[in-house]
């Protein structure tokens, strides 16, 4: 029987895209902030790249994939660091768990090839799939990558439809989401009369055996007061439909409308939403929860996230947001996580290498350090519209 595993340690990377060498500390809620193409889309990549990756590494011990059905980063060229010079990629894993900690390892070596370059296509049909190393007798195959629940919501998620599919339970698969968020409203449908137990930190109803649709419907309540939800399945035409409607204390509800009347944000919250309450033991990724959402809602999503990691759910977030950052400082001066349990990463890039700097969170929710560029936009914001006016 494998250990009971707490989560991700530590993320290494060599010649990965824009990193030479990456040596990423990591907890249970995980904040990946910076500019755009700073490289915090290349650790969740990372992480897709191993998942996507393990089924044939286990089988045959002899394909990594950059390209499937979670990334397509293309050929090893396109991964490979742009000025590398030992034509290595390597990705490596630490975990822990209560018994134990390992660290596995996953790579190409493509010394045998000198002249290897960033437009060299290695292969013709499969170029994303090369010869691999695996390290630590198989230790993969222990890993929450591989055999535990998963939950990857993208940044190019699906938004406000009049419909979405109801996919056969034969063809489903582990976890309550899919990266575009196809699958939400069938596995919502699906899994509405779910039970989460009491003492779930995420149950902020206040009843036992609270269901998975009620808690949902009281976060996106949280989250945008007054919304409610509706679903209808069209079992001869395989589809669910469904609605939102608006009732705040003290007002007549409204008819449900149709998602595509309603704007992006309450479709795109779903998802993330739906994600955040995964099963204890789930390896969650998102990217961009706060997009199409207005800044309270951020601030409950950060909130959220740090729920989920009470619950047991390691959770990897990709974000822009200031707003969400807070929810993260508040839960944790109000105690509802530890700070050892969160990581903040900022990534900066200068020419084709990536750096990082992780500042600490203390118990008030203070960070160690701001550095440029760190959320600080707000502050140079306000500087500029107080500063004297030039007269002249």
């Amino acid at each position: 029987m494998n250990p009971q595993l707490t989560g991700i340690t530590n993320i290494g990377l060599h010649n990965f895209k824009c990193f030479e060498d990456l040596d990423l500390s990591c907890s249970s809620l995980n904040l990946l902030c910076g500019m755009n193409g700073s490289g915090k889309s290349t650790v969740l990549q990372s992480l897709l790249v191993v998942r996507q990756s393990l089924p044939s590494v286990i089988r045959d011990h002899s394909r990594l994939r950059f390209s499937g059905h979670l990334v397509r980063l293309g050929s090893v060229a396109d991964v490979l660091r742009e000025g590398s010079t030992d034509n290595e990629i390597r990705i490596s894993l630490r975990y822990s768990s209560i018994d134990d900690e390992w660290e596995s390892k996953l790579g190409v070596d493509d010394n045998d090839n000198p002249n290897l370059s960033p437009t060299t296509v290695l292969a013709d049909d499969e170029d994303s799939a090369v010869d691999a190393s695996i390290d630590n007798d198989g230790g993969w195959v222990e890993t929450p990558l591989f055999s535990g629940p998963f939950a990857y919501v993208e940044a190019e998620r699906i938004g406000p439809r009049t419909n979405y599919p109801a996919i056969p339970e034969e063809h489903q698969t582990i976890g309550l989401v899919d990266r575009r968020g196809v699958r939400s409203w069938d596995v919502l449908w699906r899994n509405r009369r779910k039970p989460l137990p009491e003492e779930d930190p995420r149950n902020t109803t206040n009843t036992r055996d609270v269901l998975l649709l009620p808690l949902l419907q009281a976060w996106m309540d949280d989250i945008s007061p007054g919304v409610r939800l509706t679903a209808e399945l069209v079992s001869d035409a395989d589809m669910i439909v469904p609605g939102f409607s608006f009732r705040r204390s003290g007002d007549i509800p409204t008819r449900s409308y149709r998602p595509t009347n309603v704007g992006f944000g309450l479709s795109y919250t779903l998802h993330v939403i739906l994600a955040l309450l995964s099963e204890p033991g789930t390896l969650c990724l998102i990217e961009n929860p706060e997009a199409h959402l207005h800044p309270r809602g951020q601030t409950k999503m950060g909130e959220l996230a740090a729920l989920a990691c009470k619950a047991g759910v390691q959770v990897f977030v990709e974000t822009h947001s200031d707003h969400f950052m807070d929810g993260v400082r508040i839960a944790v001066r109000e105690g509802v996580i530890e700070p050892d349990d969160v990581t903040f990463s900022y990534f900066e890039r200068e020419g084709n290498t990536a750096s990082v700097v992780c500042p600490k969170i203390d118990d008030d929710g203070r960070l160690s350090e701001w550095p440029k560029g760190f959320f600080d936009q707000a502050d140079e914001n306000l500087d500029r519209l107080l500063a004297p006016k030039d007269l002249h």
